[in-house]
């Protein structure tokens, strides 16, 4: 048992590393397709990728030591299939003409690791079936693949680390993998009478995602931000531009007024997330609007602590360094506060912010119009449909 807890044991470990470099992918992704993320499908997908680390490390784990390896004589193949029935007859108490023998013989280990192959990849056919809502031949045959990656990795001496494999490459294994996921297909409707289906995590994903919210319009922010910062770095390698107030100010003027006035309201970051800026009834905002509240936003909310910086550095040459201090204190308490503002209102009251209020605009996702879209589209191309039969 300590064989197959160690392994377990350590990919709970190594998970959270492997999980914070899947997160922003996955954040983005799940906010372009559905706007938002619910808790469920969260505990689904990271249950999966913990899944998969455990069953990787299971089949790897213990690594031995290269000289161990070296020193190995046993075969690295077993191609010849159906060998662990007699395997399973010679090792084991069976006695096929003594029925009294067949309990014994399921209680023994070489039993145990028959059941270990089948386990190990029934919960794959269970996820593939309920959230990835594959066909029983497409999850048959991904989990052939799954199970022929883990024999190649063995047989492989884990990709050339080893001089040569240190656990058998089994035809037998392949069989009884697949197996396993096709009777986790089949079992799968059992956990829909605990879980909802995959299409009402999306339905409620669809819902949730009708509003914009604050982590989805901090993380358009940010890769607007990145955006800009490679706009700039690009247009200084071929203009030999130094970085300065006005070059600033003309770079924002196109990246942030000039682009959402062209898209109707969005940046680019926002057009990757499906968000854009609309009046307060939800419908396109006019130009003045998207001027007045992008003017606003990136030329006096955001860059108000650069103001205050520039501020207080000039009066550096007359006013005690001590002062100095207290006004980069006071700095840092309103950048604090402008975000804890800003996340009580958009995040605990559902409140506009002040420059949405002034400019009379707010963020709209726009995936629930691009769904309503393709729902007239597809009313619209059945009723073509219907007709033309009847012509």
């Amino acid at each position: 048992m300590s064989n197959y807890l160690k392994p377990i044991i350590t990919a709970i470990i190594t998970f959270p590393i492997i999980a914070l470099l899947f997160t922003l992918p996955y954040i983005i992704f799940q906010y372009r397709k559905y706007g938002s993320i619910p808790l469920l499908r969260g505990l689904v997908v990271y249950s999966f990728i913990l899944y998969l680390i455990s069953a990787y490390f299971l089949i790897i784990l213990p690594l031995p030591s290269k000289e161990f390896v070296m020193n190995l004589k046993t075969p690295s193949t077993q191609l010849i299939p159906f060998t662990f029935i007699k395997d399973f007859i010679e090792n084991t108490s069976l006695v096929i003409t003594n029925p009294n023998s067949y309990l014994k013989a399921l209680k023994e280990p070489f039993f145990y690791q028959v059941l270990y192959n089948i386990f190990l990849t029934m919960p794959f056919g269970i996820y593939l079936r309920y959230y990835f809502k594959c066909s029983m031949k497409k999850t048959i045959l991904s989990t052939f693949l799954l199970s022929l990656f883990f024999e190649l990795t063995q047989l492989s001496g884990l990709y050339g680390i080893y001089p040569r494999s240190y656990r058998l490459f089994d035809v037998d294994d392949l069989m009884i993998n697949t197996l396993g996921g096709f009777l986790g297909y089949l079992t799968e409707p059992i956990i829909l009478l605990f879980l909802p289906t995959r299409d009402k995590i999306d339905e409620w994903a669809y819902k949730k995602g009708e509003n914009v919210s604050f982590l989805r319009r901090l993380l358009a922010f940010n890769i607007d931000i990145l955006i800009f910062i490679v706009i700039i770095f690009i247009t200084m390698l071929f203009t030999n531009k130094k970085i300065n107030t006005n070059f600033l100010a003309i770079i924002v003027l196109c990246y942030y007024v000039i682009i959402p006035t062209i898209t109707k309201g969005s940046t680019l970051g926002k057009k990757f997330l499906k968000i854009k800026i609309a009046n307060e009834d939800g419908k396109d905002s006019k130009v003045s609007q998207i001027i007045l509240r992008n003017v606003i936003l990136y030329y006096i909310y955001i860059p108000a602590p650069y103001y205050l910086l520039i501020f207080i550095v000039s009066l550096s040459s007359a006013i005690h360094s001590i002062i100095i201090l207290v006004g980069l204190l006071i700095l840092l308490v309103f950048i604090i506060t402008s975000f804890v503002i800003v996340f009580i209102k958009v995040v605990i009251k559902k409140e506009l912010l002040w420059y949405e209020r002034i400019s009379k605009t707010k963020n709209i996702s726009t995936i629930i119009i691009e769904e309503k879209i393709k729902v007239v589209q597809q009313s619209e191309f059945e009723e073509n449909k219907i007709a033309n039969t009847k012509e």
